[in-house]
């Protein structure tokens, strides 16, 4: 074997780990009802419920100290690559935003998905800053790397059952 099949193999494996890493199968044992979304603060940890007792764990951002919200919710609505503006509270602390700020643009902090949450506050999304993932670094909503938000979209309906505790 040659020095770029080596690579290609240690490609792979790196690959491999880093999706491992992403998202994981788990066991889960509140036994919750298949598509619903647990997420547990102080573990900055998102978990979709198979309904077999086990789930999907994502790691995730959550809100600042003071900007957390807990209890329960319902996804409302689903969009891909959404457009964002800023809600009231995030414009008086940046006043320079603009008023919309396009999806798909880098600067745009929903990242790739967003599936807001009943109420109109908050949503569960991805995000243009991935070192924030682990961290209590939002306004209140739940940020997602991108390619696991793509991930969720995919197996979460509008109506599931969103609770955080």
């Amino acid at each position: 074997m040659g020095r770029g099949f080596g690579l290609v193999l240690l490609g792979m494996f790196l690959g491999s780990a880093s999706v491992a890493e992403a998202r994981e199968l788990v066991s889960l044992p509140e036994g919750a009802e298949a598509g619903t979304i647990i997420v547990r603060t102080k573990e900055r940890q998102l978990y979709l419920a198979r309904g077999d007792g086990t789930a999907w764990r994502y790691r995730v951002a959550m809100g600042r100290p003071g900007k957390q919200w807990f209890g329960e919710s319902a996804v409302s609505a689903k969009y891909v690559a959404p457009a964002w503006s800023p809600p009231e509270e995030v414009w008086r602390d940046n006043p320079r935003l603009p008023a919309v700020i396009p999806g798909g643009t880098p600067q745009n902090p929903m990242g790739a998905r967003a599936m807001t949450l009943s109420g109109g506050e908050y949503a569960i999304h991805g995000t243009n800053r991935p070192s924030s993932i682990g961290t209590y670094a939002s306004y209140g909503c739940i940020r997602m790397l991108n390619s696991d938000i793509i991930d969720l979209y995919d197996h979460v309906q509008v109506g599931a059952r969103v609770v955080v505790r």
